[in-house]
């Protein structure tokens, strides 16, 4: 039975979460969470369609992940398909966060190379979170496909999914390594020195795969598809060393 102060304090918390102040909206969240309710799971996912503030949203993603699964899944992979940017790739990093399988068919390839970067991204980490076993390949292949895509930030983001398929993604990385596109074939030499090596700074990785590049596509590859001697990637960085790749 519902008490009408539990009723009265559920109202003021919602209400909470549309107020002006980024810190109380973020006490709000913190309280959805504290105490799981699911008549909260609406109004948390439309707050996060909306919310400005990174830790707000943050907090928002916690909240949704202490409520029960079969509740917050469905609705959830509802947002995905939402025609509101944020809202899809808010919903997707906290599909991530929960790692219910069952919301791996939302992730299509469509998904994975949506126009919208923050939709984009969101749906790289969340692929390689949800993928089943057994299809790590086939997503590396879709994944590569936007090997090349964006600036310093966008490739990072690609290398640390790709990445976490581990070595599911050779195969596709020495087929774009010998593609035509040098943007393409150096983000591919990059992600493979960093797979290689992961304390290798992604963006010494990817400056030095740009030099092999341009020595010609006979320096590029041995036989076998891997770097050859001339496209060795080193490890050491510039001033103050490499740069670590954030895992």
């Amino acid at each position: 039975m519902t008490l009408p102060t539990q009723d009265t304090d559920m109202t003021h918390a919602l209400q909470a979460l549309e107020a002006d102040r980024a810190a109380v909206r973020l006490r709000a969240a913190m309280a959805a969470g504290t105490m799981p309710d699911p008549r909260f799971v609406g109004a948390l996912l439309e707050r996060c369609a909306a919310e400005p503030d990174f830790q707000v949203r943050e907090m928002l993603t916690w909240a949704l992940t202490r409520h029960p699964a079969a509740v917050t899944v469905p609705a959830l992979i509802g947002e995905v398909r939402s025609e509101r940017d944020q809202a899809r790739s808010q919903a997707l990093h906290t599909l991530s966060k929960i790692g219910d399988r069952q919301a791996w068919p939302v992730i299509t390839r469509a998904l994975l190379s949506d126009a919208e970067d923050e939709v984009a991204r969101s749906a790289w980490r969340a692929a390689v979170v949800l993928v089943p076993s057994g299809e790590e390949s086939e997503l590396a292949d879709a994944l590569a496909t936007q090997l090349g895509r964006g600036g310093r930030e966008m490739q990072l983001s690609l290398s640390r999914a790709l990445i976490a398929l581990g070595e599911h993604i050779v195969p596709a990385l020495h087929t774009a390594a010998a593609g035509p596109d040098p943007g393409v074939r150096a983000h591919a030499l990059a992600t493979e020195q960093l797979l290689r090596d992961p304390d290798a700074g992604f963006g010494f990785a990817i400056e030095e795969a740009r030099r092999v590049v341009a020595l010609g596509p006979d320096a590029t590859l041995t036989a076998d598809g891997a770097p050859g001697p001339d496209a060795a990637l080193g490890t050491g960085g510039g001033e103050g060393g490499p740069e670590r790749v954030d895992r």
